[in-house]
């Protein structure tokens, strides 16, 4: 109950936010960022569930729905449309999850930077085992991921 009724949960994550600093990075290739919206940016998720996890971040460093603005929420979505026709024709996604996990209790890793997950699904895929083993089944590196997907986003 103390740790429940706590005004703070313990942060065990590193000091800096890694999506402000991908955002206002230069090297897109390095950061892993797949395009930039006016409110919004699309990223490689850097420990993904699935080939093709991506996330849809807040340009503006807020961590809560209720804060963010229309306008950023639907830069965000527009981005998380993007994403699963790019994912759909690379990877030949059957499905996907989409959603945001609002605080540290409800799953988020980065809790005061909003963002929206997009993960791509297939029949019989392997997605149990983060559940019941703790593991990640990924069959290609986070620099392949984006090398197959820069190209749907790529501008001029």
């Amino acid at each position: 109950m103390a740790y429940v009724g706590a005004t703070s949960p313990p942060d065990s994550s590193p000091p800096g936010c890694v999506f402000c600093t991908a955002l206002t990075g230069s090297d897109d290739v390095a950061a892993q960022v797949l395009s930039r919206g006016p409110h919004a940016f699309l990223i490689l998720n850097k420990y993904p569930y699935a080939p093709g996890h991506l996330m849809a971040a807040l340009n503006r460093h807020v961590g809560r729905l209720q804060d963010a603005g229309p306008e950023e929420l639907a830069d965000a979505m527009r981005l998380v449309g993007l994403a699963t026709t790019a994912l759909g024709n690379e990877y030949q996604a059957a499905g996907f999850n989409v959603g945001f996990n609002q605080g540290r209790v409800a799953g988020a890793g980065i809790a005061d930077h909003l963002h929206v997950h997009v993960v791509p699904r297939w029949n019989g895929d392997h997605n149990f085992a983060s559940v019941l083993a703790d593991t990640r089944v990924i069959p290609e590196s986070l620099e392949v991921t984006f090398a197959r997907l820069h190209p749907y986003f790529a501008t001029g």
